[in-house]
């Protein structure tokens, strides 16, 4: 998983609904302008925490990254959006977490399928990567329940006797 600064990100929301490169659209936006994009300019989807991911009638494979919005880091609903996009729709691109983003949340968003996660102003990530790195050091492959890179809970992964 990798880690970046937010004021360091290369993907930009857009203000309006224009093209140019590396854009977070809304639905609303890509609805706009999806006729007119060019096939050759990487374009993303940024979608709030209380969007319906499995109602959307997107073609997923033009985005070359989703952004999932956290408005509080308290606020875990885009967990669920990440774990729907990669479980029920086989979403295999990047999978990005923007917003309210701490290191306190490395493990979930890990969990669940984030691929790159925008740290907010203050939050270092190397920080981060190294808190990563102690629960994959301290739990390999050890968690109760499944998660998008074991599916199976712990007591189907286990030998039997």
């Amino acid at each position: 998983m990798k880690f970046v600064s937010a004021t360091a990100d290369d993907w930009a929301a857009a203000d309006a609904a224009k093209i140019a490169p590396r854009q977070l659209l809304s639905p609303a936006q890509w609805a706009e302008l999806a006729a007119s994009w060019p096939d050759d300019l990487p374009v993303g989807l940024l979608l709030d925490n209380d969007v319906d991911v499995q109602a959307l009638q997107l073609p997923w494979q033009r985005f070359a990254t989703i952004a999932l919005r956290f408005p509080k880091w308290t606020d875990g609903r885009a967990y669920s959006q990440a774990r729907l996009l990669r479980r029920r729709l086989r979403w295999r691109g990047e999978l990005r977490a923007v917003g309210d983003v701490v290191v306190d949340m490395a493990l979930q968003l890990s969990r669940t399928g984030f691929d790159v996660a925008a740290l907010r102003p203050g939050q270092d990530p190397a920080v981060a990567r190294r808190a990563l790195q102690f629960f994959d050091a301290l739990l390999p492959g050890s968690f109760y329940q499944g998660d998008v890179h074991e599916p199976r809970p712990l007591f189907l992964r286990t030998e039997a006797a």
